[in-house]
């Protein structure tokens, strides 16, 4: 508290400037006054005010305690960086200053502690803030209140803390309070939202703060913000209590205020935020607007995800039905005359995405029953919004089945009660009720002209029981003709009500009335088509077009029937203007006649007979028709004109065009074309599509003759490459932005070409496709990429284009005709493409689901591409092509196609893409037969196919077609995370699976499925030592290793070890796997990395923690672990800084008792290790001495090469065996630093290191030279140190043999009788790796040549090397060349002057004086 609200005199300032504590003024008052239990009451009121009122209760404190209550300040408690947070600030010491300053002052301690909270709730939120309106806390901030709000816990748990002084204090710094913090209050327990609300005095005001706040929130949540959990988890929680208070009926919740203020605000709050966004939408809300974005996120609450934990179904059924409710009634702006002219841009297509979403999600907790009966309520006693009553009905009849019956009944009451008495009201709502669910289709209701002709077209309508009422209906209906759309009119002039003769008149002037509206809006009712859709209030169709779909129509009708159809009879007696001026000529339009007589013929023929055609016009059909045969010679002819000028243009010569193209090479990824081609194929192309936008105009495909074809033929010559690196521009790189008669004069353009496939050359298009040759209509199939959402729409158009016209232009062909011209991987991208985007097409079809096929609407410039596609999928002639086996979409084709997706640019959200693969795997290809591409209900079978299809995308060049950087990794540019994920789903049931087949206590014996699918894999894979051949096997392996860490542990060593069985087959082969390939391939300086080492033992403390004994299975599969595959164990010492924790914290979880002794003796290795390095003396190396040797390897890996050589000398000290397996791991270790660039140890040190322990065992006289001639069948040593040793090591060891050549003792080299063996074998093998060029692995990096002093190089090697042998042959005693002839055998040519000196040795005397040899060293 400031000095400045007080004078000197009162501050307690003394004469000499001294200041006096508040405590002694308030002392020496107390003596100069009697004491007065009134006034001591009222100083500690006026305390209390002086305490609520104060903004600074730190400065406060300052004053009345002096430096003490510097510590009492919870600036620093809150500050969880600064140094001394609890230190000397703990809870329990401020809570106890708390209460002895409350006693000084005489307040509640209480009221004290909840203002000193509340300012600093104050003081986190007026910190800087990341956004102009925050709602949320940073990360900084939430720090501070956590460490506040523990404080706040700690002062309700003693009960010093006041809630309701707390929230009192809170609302006074409104202005600045955060809603994330107000979140954090209630969440743990400080106070509770609700009475937080309730204290407000202000209800309109805390309800105005809420709304403010929750479209602030709103609004961050969709704007992707890093703390979109904490939000998501905020607006879940407030909704939830709003529902809850808002809508609970008979609460019994405790309040310290009259119970009616929570309801009234959580409701104002919700109600609040619905109209808010139904203003919104009224308005035109822009797409990804901040309005936008708080709207989407506002009717995501109602969703189940964020009302689920609403235990009771009750008070959510209340609050939909209330949202319902205002949905309907807000602003009612619209009459229902409004409703007449307007509701045909209301059906379920046109309302806005985000209002139908609404609506679908209030569906989820109301049934159709409560739905209907609630709108028939709302309607009978409230003024309505029309627009969003009919976008509710449709949406109602759109997603209940059983809605149209329950119309229908409401329905059928609303005109009882209009015809009873007169109700105009409700004859409206009837009307308008059904032609709005007619508007969705037959599929969902019965079509208005059906509805009409049935309320009204017999002696039994409604209007039938009186003059009354037929008076009201035809007054009713005369109202409405000023507003009606052309469509209701027709209808009621075609289908009029059923009248007695006597009221005829009232019929007559209706349909006079309608016909004259009509006229004004230049819709004539003779026009008519036969077949046209008069439910519908879409635009009226022109007669030529509605004419040829009367006519495709007829035909079909025809086709099943045989018969001529009777509305086709029907027209030509009594509609018969329409038929001769529109049907007729539709029907007979001139074309090249079939050779065998199509439906269209016989069609004709059948109306001939009947006398339905006009003989002068069927005479000039024929002669048309005979016309049209002579055309395809002119045609011909220009084609031929045509191809002349373009090879001119080409600059091809008549030479040229007699050379056959074998093969057409195309870059797929760069193609490119001389500008001069460009222009060329540009103009062709253009020419193409033109020409078929206006031939389908006039004709569909199968009527258009052969002009198509001929133009093609011009493509087949010498142009074609620029043709299909043109077309490759177009559909790969370019296809999205293409309009939609390209995409149709393409994808006939691609037809065209599959029909002339024999007489074109294949097509190589390099990588990334495959390096065999494509015929042309596989090349169609590499082009169309499905990766992105934009790629995915281009490719739907061009198959259902492409399919459409091939089924049209081939309708009187073989099945066979169809499938040659588009390739099998074409139409199965289409069946993956109509899997993926429309659920549709994922319900199986029914025979009145076929529909019928039409290349017209496609044509159009407004096709709608949703629905001709799903026209193509229900047409009966596709639903045959796809029984053929090599065009039905396979499991493995739809994994291949789905592992392309790029997850970041999916048509499908992450839920919508998890729900179809769920589908996709679980419900179609899971269950189907494998003869039909499906698993046969197997889910092993299921997982094989998956993993080897992932597998294969990563081994092929198109996981490496969206960056040229792309690394082996899930997820990336890829789809195949979601895949892997679906990978973890079924292995999990599998294993449950097994699990219930596997007796209890028994373990499972079979092996696991994915180690076999890794042996046929490898198998099939080249072997050797080749660089290509090693990097392909490694890159498999590393996908193998990638592929097992995704799944559980247990695939390593099975779920649980027994006694009868204490290595698993999971276990055995996961050791194969590493003894002969990663040991190779996936592991470096005698280690595996550290991912799979932790996996593995993981799941070797689960496994072994199910067991009767954990500590002695343990035991038991460590102990075999030396023997069977030591890697494992050399592993866990390289990483056991971070594996020890894990290992630790799962054991102690689970067990009381200490480490297994297995692992205990990892972690002594690791010790004796460090101690060694140490400059204290070193402790004895534990047993077994090669798992010391390789933690001392190990550990000196991480040590500078001056911190060593000193320590090295205590090896002196050490056990033989140690000192052996020790020089072995080194060994290895100068290995791996001539290998590896980029080795933890360096080269000389790695040579200095090996060249110390050699010495030493050279001093103590130690045989180390087992080490170069190991064998599997040598127990000691060959099969340990073989199986721990990458086999590229082994085979270099006569590399690492004579780098240390000059630290060779050479009284050992004589003494020791295999040491000439030994040398004469490494030398002979350093050849054979010299001359098979493996020793170039090992050449040292450039620079080093000169520090290694020529050790590294393998020429200077093999002189040296060759010379030591010269020289020491003559030196070794006789029995040294016992087994010289073995090593010459078939070797012996390797160098023949060594042959011969050994040779010459062996035959000569035992007693020859060696005296006068040189010296070796």
């Amino acid at each position: 508290m400031s000095d400045s609200w007080v004078p000197n005199s009162a501050s307690g300032q003394d004469p000499g400037g001294r200041r006096r504590a508040w405590a002694e003024l308030l002392a020496g008052r107390v003596k100069r006054e009697k004491y007065n239990p009134e006034r001591a009451q009222k100083l500690k009121e006026s305390a209390v005010r002086l305490l609520r009122s104060h903004q600074d209760l730190n400065a406060l404190l300052l004053e009345v305690e002096g430096p003490l209550c510097k510590k009492l300040s919870l600036s620093k408690v809150i500050d969880c960086d600064s140094s001394e947070a609890y230190a000397n600030h703990s809870s329990s010491f401020i809570g106890s200053a708390l209460q002895d300053q409350a006693s000084r002052l005489g307040v509640p301690v209480g009221i004290l502690s909840a203002g000193m909270v509340a300012s600093s709730v104050g003081q986190i939120c007026t910190a800087p803030a990341e956004t102009s309106h925050p709602v949320l806390l940073t990360v900084e901030q939430r720090k501070k209140l956590s460490s506040l709000l523990e404080f706040a816990q700690y002062l309700l748990a003693h009960s010093m803390f006041s809630r309701l002084s707390f929230c009192q204090e809170l609302w006074k710094i409104q202005s600045s309070l955060l809603l994330e913090a107000v979140w954090h209050l209630h969440v743990q327990g400080i106070v509770s939202l609700q009475e937080l609300l309730e204290s407000h005095p202000d209800m309109h005001a805390v309800g105005s703060w809420l709304f403010r706040n929750l479209c602030c929130l709103c609004e961050q949540m969709e704007a992707s913000c890093q703390h979109a959990d904490v939000a998501r988890a905020m607006l879940s929680d407030f909704v939830q209590m709003f529902v809850l208070r808002g809508f609970q009926k008979n609460s019994d919740l405790r309040r310290t205020v009259e119970p009616e203020k929570m309801p009234q605000v959580t409701v104002d709050v919700l109600q609040r935020m619905l109209i808010f966004a139904l203003d919104a939408l009224a308005a035109g809300v822009q797409e990804e607007s901040s309005t936008h974005k708080i709207v989407r996120c506002w009717f995501g609450v109602f969703s189940g995800h964020t009302l689920g934990s609403v235990i009771s179904t009750d008070p959510l059924k209340r609050f939909f039905s209330h949202t319902l409710t205002q949905i309907l009634t807000h602003s009612p702006v619209l009459k229902a005359s409004d409703a007449v002219q307007m509701q045909r841009e209301w059906s379920f297509a046109r309302t806005h995405p985000l209002l139908t979403s609404l609506y679908r999600r209030l569906f989820v907790m109301l049934s159709a029953e409560e739905l209907v009966g609630h709108l028939q309520e709302v309607l009978e006693t409230q003024e309505v919004h029309w627009q969003r009553v009919l976008s509710f009905v449709s949406a109602l009849v759109v997603c209940f089945p059983e809605a149209q019956q329950l119309l229908e009944d409401w329905v059928a009451r609303l005109m009882a009660q209009a015809f009873e008495s007169c109700q105009l009201d409700s004859m409206v709502t009837a009307f308008l009720v059904v032609r709005q669910a007619a508007l969705e289709g037959p599929s969902a209701f019965l079509s208005y002209a059906d509805w009409f002709k049935a309320s009204f077209g017999s002696t039994r309508g409604y209007h039938g029981c009186s003059k009354k009422a037929l008076v009201f209906l035809f007054t009713f209906l005369s109202e409405l003709v000023p507003f009606e759309s052309p469509r209701y009119l027709q209808v009621h002039i075609l289908h009029p009500p059923l009248v007695p003769g006597k009221y005829r008149s009232l019929l007559t002037d209706y349909i006079s009335l309608a016909k004259t509206r009509l006229a004004d809006l230049k819709v004539s009712i003779e026009n008519m088509g036969l077949y046209e859709d008069l439910s519908s209030a879409g635009d009226i169709t022109e007669p030529h077009s509605q004419a040829l779909q009367d006519v495709e129509k007829a035909i079909m009708v025809f086709e099943h029937t045989g018969n001529i159809p009777v509305t086709v009879m029907e027209a030509s007696i009594f509609r018969r203007p329409y038929y001769v001026s529109h049907f007729l000529p539709a029907l007979l339009t001139p074309r090249v006649l079939p050779k065998v007589p199509d439906s269209r013929v016989a069609f004709i023929e059948s109306l001939k007979r009947a006398d339905k055609i006009p003989p002068s016009l069927y005479s000039t059909y024929c002669q048309a028709c005979s016309a049209a045969e002579e055309k395809p010679e002119v045609i011909s002819a220009q084609v031929a004109v045509i191809s002349e000028r373009l090879r001119a243009v080409l600059g091809h010569n008549e030479d040229d065009s007699s050379v056959e193209i074998s093969k057409i090479q195309l870059s797929i990824n760069t193609p490119r074309l001389e500008p001069r081609e460009h222009m060329a194929v540009d103009l062709l192309l253009t020419s193409f599509c033109q020409n078929l936008m206006a031939a389908s105009s006039v004709a569909p495909p199968e009527r258009q003759g052969p002009w198509a074809a001929l133009f093609v033929r011009t493509m087949c010559g010498r142009v074609l490459p620029a043709v299909l690196t043109r077309l490759c521009q177009l559909l790969r790189h370019q296809g999205p932005s293409l309009s939609a008669p390209h995409v149709l004069g393409l994808a006939a353009l691609a037809v065209h070409l599959g029909e002339s496939r024999s007489a074109l050359p294949e097509v190589d298009v390099g990588p990334p496709a495959p390096g065999a040759g494509l015929p042309v209509p596989a090349l169609f199939d590499s082009l169309l990429t499905c990766r992105t959402r934009d790629s995915l729409f281009f490719c739907l158009k061009f198959c259902t284009a492409a399919i459409s016209y091939s089924l049209c232009k081939f309708s009187s062909q073989s099945r066979d005709t169809l499938c040659s011209c588009l390739s099998p991987g074409l139409i199965k991208k289409f069946q993956f493409l109509m899997f993926r985007l429309f659920s549709e097409a994922r319900q199986p079809l029914s025979e009145e689901d076929v529909a019928s096929l039409s290349w017209r609407p496609l044509h159009l410039p407004s096709a709608d591409w949703q629905r001709a596609a799903l026209s193509l999928w229900t047409h009966r002639t596709f639903r045959e092509v796809l029984k053929e086996e090599d065009v039905h979409l396979t499991y493995q084709d739809w994994l291949h196609l789905e592992l392309e997706i790029q997850p970041e640019a999916d048509a499908l959200s992450d839920t919508e893409r998890q729900d179809f693969h769920q589908w996709a795997i679980h419900e179609h290809f899971l269950p189907e037969s494998s003869a039909s591409g499906g698993c046969d209900g197997d889910l092993q079978a299921a997982c094989t196919i998956l993993v080897n299809a992932l597998m294969d995308f990563h081994q092929s060049s198109r996981s490496y077609d969206h960056s040229e950087n792309s690394d082996l990794v899930f997820g990336g540019r890829t789809g195949n995370e979601d895949i892997i994920s679906r990978l973890q789903e079924m292995v999990a049931d599998l294993e449950l699976q097994q699990d219930l087949i596997v007796p209890l206590g028994h373990t499972p014996s079979q092996e696991h499925f994915l180690f076999e699918i890794f042996r046929r894999r490898l198998q099939a894979l080249t072997s050797g030592w080749s660089v290509a051949a090693s990097l392909q096997r490694q890159r498999e392996l590393l996908m193998y290793k990638r592929i097992l860490l995704r799944l559980p542990s247990s695939v390593l060593c099975g779920s649980s070890f027994q006694a009868e069985q204490p290595i698993t087959a999971r276990c055995e082969q996961f050791f194969h796997l590493v003894n002969s390939e990663m040991r190779n391939f996936c592991s470096h300086g005698g280690a595996l990395t550290q991912d799979i080492t932790a996996h593995f033992f993981r799941g070797l403390l689960n496994a072994c923690l199910r067991s009767r004994d954990p500590s002695l299975m343990v035991d038991f599969i460590l102990a075999k672990c030396q023997t069977k595959c030591p890697l494992i164990l050399t592993s866990a010492l390289v990483w056991w800084p971070s594996l020890e924790p894990v290992l630790l914290c799962r054991w102690r979880r689970h067990c009381q008792s200490p480490l297994p002794r297995e692992l205990q003796k990892l972690q002594e290795g690791r010790q004796f290790a460090s101690d060694f390095l140490s400059p204290e003396a070193a402790s004895p190396a534990p047993n077994p001495d090669w798992l010391s040797a390789a933690a001392l390897h190990f550990a000196i890996q991480q040590v500078r090469e001056e911190n060593i050589r000193k320590q090295l000398k205590k090896l002196d000290c050490e056990r033989e065996e140690l000192l052996v397996f020790l020089f072995f791991f080194s060994l290895m270790g100068l290995l791996s630093s001539h290998l590896t660039s980029n080795s933890t140890t360096d080269l000389p040190k790695a040579f200095h290191v090996c060249a110390a322990i050699l010495e030493c065992l050279e001093k103590r006289k130690i045989s180390w030279l087992a080490l170069f001639q190991l064998t599997e069948s040598d127990l000691r040593l060959g099969r340990l140190l073989l199986r721990v040793a990458p086999d590229q090591h082994t085979r270099l060891l006569p590399f690492a043999f004579y780098s240390l050549l000059s630290y060779f003792h050479e009284d050992a080299a004589i003494r020791e009788e295999a040491f000439l063996h030994v040398a004469v074998d490494m030398y002979l093998k350093l050849v054979q790796l010299f001359v098979a060029g493996d020793t170039s692995t090992v050449s040292p990096p450039a620079g080093r040549s000169l520090e290694l002093k020529g050790q590294g190089n393998p020429v200077e090697l093999i002189t040296k090397a060759r010379l030591f042998l010269l020289q020491l042959i003559p030196r070794c005693p006789k029995k040294s060349f016992s087994h010289v002839a073995e090593l010459l055998a078939d070797r012996g040519d390797c160098d023949p002057e060594v042959s011969a000196a050994l040779q010459s040795r062996q035959q000569a005397a035992p007693d020859a004086d060696l005296s006068q040899e040189p010296h070796l060293f």
